[in-house]
C-alpha cells in the first residue's frame, strides 16, 4: 500500500493557484491510474483508490488547508499503519525552482514550505519522499500573494511539462521506488536557485 498526497488549498478560489500544483498532479494521476473510481471523503480529505503497475494506491488530496495538510496526511498514514519512508510521496509546490523543473527527494527539510512542516510535525519524521514542482520565483511580489495568485502564460507553457514529469514520476515512485524515480527524472533537471522561505 503507498500513499500520494498532493498539497493544496480547497475551494473554486483557490483552483488554478500556484500553490495547488500538487493537487493538478493528483488529479492527473487519478485519471490516469483510477480511471472511473468514485472520488470519497476520507481523513479530512478527498481520496481515491488507484492501482499502479499492480501496486496499490491511495490518492489523497487534503482539504484541511495548506497549513494543516499534516492533519489529514496523519491520519490516513495511522488508518494504513503505513511506514512514511517506505510508502508515502507528498507533492508540492517549489518557490526555490523555476517553472518547468521538478525534484523529488526522499527526505529532507521543509524548507519553508508550511504544507510540509506541518506535515513533519504530525507524522514526527521528515523521513518520506517529495517531489517539488517549480513555481519561480516571487520576486517583489508578497510570497503570500505569489502562491495564491494563477500562472502566467508563459509559466503555463513552462509548467505543462513539468506537471507531465511529476505524474510520471509519482507513478514510477509507486511502482519501482525513489531511487529509480530520482534516476529518471532528477537528472533531467537544472540546479535550484538560492532559497527564498516565502511559503504560507
Amino acid at each position: 500500500m503507498k500513499l500520494i498526497v498532493g498539497l493544496g488549498n480547497p475551494g473554486p478560489e483557490y483552483a488554478d493557484t500556484r500553490h495547488n500544483v500538487g493537487f493538478v498532479v493528483l488529479d492527473r494521476l487519478a485519471r490516469r491510474w483510477a480511471p472511473g473510481e468514485v472520488a470519497r471523503s476520507r481523513f479530512r480529505g478527498v481520496a481515491v483508490d488507484a492501482s499502479i503497475d499492480r501496486e496499490r494506491v491511495l490518492l489523497l488530496k487534503p482539504v484541511t488547508y495548506m497549513n494543516r495538510s499534516g492533519e489529514s496526511v496523519s491520519e490516513a498514514v495511522r488508518f494504513y499503519k503505513l511506514d512514511p519512508e517506505a510508502s508515502l510521496l507528498v507533492i508540492v509546490d517549489e518557490v526555490a525552482l523555476a517553472c518547468g523543473i521538478i525534484r523529488l527527494r526522499p527526505d529532507g527539510s521543509a524548507g519553508g514550505h508550511n504544507g510540509l512542516i506541518d506535515v513533519e510535525q504530525k507524522l514526527g519524521t521528515d523521513r518520506y519522499a517529495r517531489l517539488r514542482i517549480g513555481i519561480d520565483a516571487p520576486g517583489r511580489i508578497p510570497g503570500k500573494d505569489y502562491v495564491l495568485g494563477r500562472f502566467r502564460p508563459d509559466q503555463i507553457e513552462a509548467l505543462e511539462p513539468a506537471l507531465e514529469d511529476a505524474t510520471e514520476a509519482a507513478a514510477v515512485w509507486a511502482a519501482s521506488g525513489c531511487t529509480e524515480a530520482m534516476n529518471r527524472f532528477n537528472r533531467r533537471q537544472s540546479s535550484p536557485p538560492d532559497r527564498e522561505d516565502t511559503h504560507v
